[in-house]
């Protein structure tokens, strides 16, 4: 078992990319049955995560919790909890596809974005990674996750295609509600909640330049990219993220 880093009410697996990768291809291997799931907290995840009880519960039921965000990792540290590095889960995807191989392929059924879009990018991860096989693509309509005739048919069309990995980019918190709630019915063995990875694999949206992930900015790319969409969020996030952090800051003193 990983170590793990209480922070923000959440308990964040300690580990670095390589060994994410490790854990969620020791779990294809083994297929065991289960549909273990991915959850990659930020900083709007934490804050979500303060308000919302049913997120708290999706998170408590995750096998693997990795620290996406950047100033996640720094208030681990600033803390006395560091985290080793920021494993985002737009990183982690073409990272695993990197351990598929010709002895080993890999089967990978994508989960969400608008309509055409997973298959722009089932298109690309087939031509840049030989070994893993798109055997799926679905855009759900909006509001399939009230649905329970919609949801079955997800869990029938993902079971049909014996995917080792399902990709889910549904966004924060639907996402990850929904994995919480049908994944002991899904046979895939590993689901990973990983937002815009779709969209950024069918060359949809653009990644921020390596130098601003590098430093930890990645957020203001995307903001200056989508400020009708984003502006609000991250203005809200700007405000109550060091309320939760100035909260662990003195529960540690008091401790």
């Amino acid at each position: 078992m990983s170590q793990v880093v209480e922070l923000f009410g959440m308990r964040i697996d300690s580990l670095r990319m390589h060994e994410a990768v490790e854990k969620l291809r020791s779990w294809i291997d083994a297929g065991d049955g289960r549909c273990r799931y991915v959850v990659t907290p930020n900083v709007d995840h934490a804050v979500m995560y303060d308000e919302n009880p049913k997120l708290r519960a999706a998170y408590e039921h995750a096998s693997l919790v990795l620290a996406d965000g950047f100033p996640v990792v720094v208030a681990s540290r600033l803390l006395g909890r560091p985290l080793p590095e920021r494993v985002a889960g737009s990183d982690l995807a073409p990272a695993l596809f990197d351990a598929a191989t010709e002895e080993v392929p890999m089967r990978v059924y994508l989960l969400g974005a608008a309509p055409g879009v997973a298959e722009r990018a089932a298109r690309n991860i087939e031509a840049r990674w030989p070994a893993v096989a798109i055997v799926g693509t679905y855009s759900p309509p909006l509001g399939f996750e009230r649905d329970e005739k919609e949801n079955q048919a997800i869990i029938e069309r993902v079971n049909a295609a014996r995917a080792d990995v399902l990709v889910i980019g549904l966004g924060a918190p639907k996402q990850e509600l929904w994995i919480a709630a049908h994944h002991e019915k899904l046979n895939a063995k590993t689901a990973l909640c990983i937002g815009a990875t779709i969209d950024f694999l069918a060359g949809e949206k653009k990644r921020a330049p390596r130098w601003m992930q590098q430093f930890g900015v990645e957020w203001l790319h995307r903001m200056l990219s989508e400020p009708k969409r984003l502006l609000k969020r991250y203005a809200r996030d700007a405000v109550i993220f060091p309320r939760l952090l100035w909260r662990e800051w003195r529960g540690a003193a008091r401790a």
